[in-house]
């Protein structure tokens, strides 16, 4: 995190102190986190700049409790997931995904997927990610979010434990059953399709 000419404690003291020029500072060097964990965890009506103002005013209001004992990342990180899965809650609106929803293009996605075990054509790469974030958005926002950093962003369950403040049980068992889920939307998805 630091950054030629960047002193991340000395930034801190002074933006703990009201500083304005180093919460700027602290801010400007937390944003590209921010932003990755942010599109990452994007709610479907939310801005990217949104949430990220929201994050950085939470941030800035909770400097005084970052205590140093875990690295500045990991608290920025807790409090931007925290964040998107209030805005995701907000949303509150999780309508069922059907087949009639789906574009031409991404039924032949899906169709390919359950059919053959070829690997998709470049040309269906982009309509083959816009089912699995279909196929994401029906899920609620634990479940979302434990698949996305699972299966999506590689992280262990260590990891996500740690992200999320949830127990290790906790984690597997939303885990399994977002999995679950997933397997019952596209289960319904590929029999509407062959109707």
């Amino acid at each position: 995190m630091e950054q030629s000419g960047f002193n991340l404690n000395a930034c801190l003291a002074l933006a703990r102190q009201g500083d304005e020029q180093a919460v700027r500072e602290l801010l400007q060097q937390l944003y590209p986190l921010m932003h990755k964990l942010v599109l990452a965890h994007l709610p479907r009506r939310t801005s990217a700049e949104d949430l990220c103002q929201m994050i950085a005013i939470k941030i800035v209001s909770k400097l005084d409790q970052y205590q140093g004992r875990v690295p500045i990342e990991h608290w920025v990180s807790r409090i931007a997931i925290n964040t998107c899965l209030n805005a995701v809650k907000a949303e509150q609106s999780r309508p069922e995904v059907r087949w009639a929803d789906l574009s031409a293009e991404q039924m032949r996605v899906l169709d390919a997927v359950t059919t053959s075990d070829d690997e998709l054509l470049p040309s269906q790469q982009m309509a083959s990610r816009e089912v699995v974030e279909l196929l994401l958005g029906a899920l609620n926002s634990a479940d979302r979010l434990v698949i996305n950093l699972l299966h999506l962003e590689g992280q262990t369950i260590e990891e996500i434990r740690q992200l999320t403040g949830w127990s290790t049980a906790l984690v597997k068992v939303r885990a399994f059953r977002a999995r679950h889920k997933l397997k019952t939307i596209y289960r319904q998805l590929t029999r509407e399709g062959k109707l």
